[in-house]
């Protein structure tokens, strides 16, 4: 199974890359984006043999190695399934 992993900085959180992203779009003309948070995004392929187990593995990997979890918080999507875990 597939599990995506998407990482972002906590709302509370000062994200200077992605405001010098979002002072580059106005540059080019972009005035509809208001602001930027930029994140990381990884891919897992789990060995599992249900959903909530390659979940349970994909949230373990966030919580020990993924995400900071002072300043990050982190979604899991696994396959195709549409349901969320966010932290």
């Amino acid at each position: 199974m597939r599990a995506r992993v998407f990482v972002t900085l906590k709302p509370s959180v000062f994200d200077p890359q992605g405001t010098t992203v979002a002072e580059a779009l106005h540059t080019l003309g972009f005035d509809a984006v208001k602001d930027v948070r930029q994140g990381k995004y990884f891919e897992l392929d789990i060995d599992a043999t249900t959903v909530e187990a390659a979940r349970r593995l994909a949230a373990e990997a966030a919580d020990k190695l993924l995400a900071n979890p002072v300043i990050e918080s982190y979604r899991i999507e696994v396959g195709t399934d549409v349901k969320e875990t966010v932290r």
